[in-house]
């Protein structure tokens, strides 16, 4: 009989904290998408890296344009010293 005494109200608030747990988890769109959501993960790291791969495609032209001007700039000073030492 004692034991009852603690089961009750121990019952009770697991049962008011289940109803707050699941009212939360509506209130904060838990429940929105339930298809997609095993999908989101592996789609997410496809997007991923295309961005990045797309980032270095991106990047790559852009130094090799700064390598090219860099060398035709070291080009025309080479040319500025030779004329002047003539």
């Amino acid at each position: 009989m004692l034991s009852i005494f603690l089961l009750i109200p121990l019952s009770l608030m697991l049962f008011v904290v289940a109803i707050w747990a699941v009212r939360y988890a509506v209130k904060s769109n838990q429940f929105e998408d339930l298809d997609n959501a095993s999908q989101r993960i592996i789609l997410d790291d496809r997007q991923e890296r295309r961005q990045t791969m797309q980032a270095h495609e991106r990047a790559a032209p852009a130094q090799q344009q700064d390598k090219t001007v860099a060398t035709d700039g070291n080009n025309d000073n080479s040319e500025i010293n030779k004329n002047s030492e003539i």
